[in-house]
């Protein structure tokens, strides 16, 4: 791997884990048409830690007020509450990477799972964005959202699924405002994205394989990963203000078509 690729790698995974579009399913995708898809997947999670500094700094109130709220004041109380909406949402997020994390680094990384995925996932979010009230604040997100999310966000560890997307749409069918759904989603997303960093971590102790991959290739990926996802962050949260998730949509299924399209022609996904 070159640095450019890495860099572009980086980019890839920034700019597509927060936006409801599949971050998995684009690196998959983009090291199949750069000819590295036996990329290790300590490298994808390099670049998945790369976006938690991103969260974390994006939302660096929330996260510095929700370690402040430990004191106990009756001040904190709101800021308390949602750290346990967070806690309560992420259980079952992690019960589910861990039970299916084999398949995440074999069986789930074809080109076609990819494919169906973005298909599907989009057409959920279709029936979200056009059914779904969209009227619900943040502050009134319950433990009930909290755990039905969390249930949904365990879908993530299949590619093409996307994480910011299943949590989203499944946010939208509670009747969360736009905004509020992918505040919502970014923060679920430190706890699963610090779990998962961390437990390959711990495997890469017991094996050193890197895939021919040198140091430099993690740097520049992690780095391009963490301001690309800054960046987009603070533009979706602007950009939802006002405006609706079609355009994803609509972009998933195109995605998913031309896709489909490269993959009969070419025979990539075997």
């Amino acid at each position: 791997m070159t640095i450019s690729q890495a860099l572009f790698l980086g980019v890839i995974q920034g700019a597509t884990e927060f936006l409801p579009v599949s971050s998995s399913g684009h690196l998959i995708l983009a090291e199949h048409l750069l000819g590295l898809p036996d990329t290790p997947i300590v490298f994808d999670v390099t670049l998945h830690l790369g976006t938690l500094v991103a969260v974390l700094a994006y939302f660096r109130c929330d996260w510095v007020a929700m370690a402040r709220s430990l004191s106990g004041s009756a001040e904190a109380r709101a800021t308390r509450r949602l750290a346990a909406l967070l806690i309560v949402g992420t259980i079952p997020g992690a019960f589910g990477g861990w039970m299916l994390s084999h398949y995440a680094e074999t069986a789930f990384r074809s080109p076609w799972l990819v494919t169906a995925t973005l298909a599907g996932v989009a057409l959920l979010f279709l029936l979200a964005e056009r059914f779904a009230g969209h009227m619900r604040a943040f502050s009134s997100i319950g433990f009930k959202d909290a755990l039905v999310i969390g249930v949904s966000q365990a879908l993530a560890i299949v590619p093409g699924v996307s994480r910011s997307g299943i949590t989203m749409s499944t946010a939208l069918f509670m009747g969360l405002e736009r905004q509020a759904a992918a505040r919502f989603s970014f923060l679920l997303s430190a706890p699963i994205i610090a779990g998962s960093g961390l437990y390959e971590g711990l495997k890469m102790l017991r094996r050193t394989w890197t895939g021919g991959l040198s140091g430099l290739d993690f740097v520049w990926g992690f780095i391009a990963a963490a301001v690309s996802g800054y960046l987009v962050i603070a533009f979706l949260m602007r950009y939802l203000v006002k405006h609706t998730f079609y355009p994803f949509i609509y972009y998933r299924l195109a995605l998913a078509l031309l896709v489909a399209v490269v993959l009969i022609t070419t025979n990539i996904g075997g």
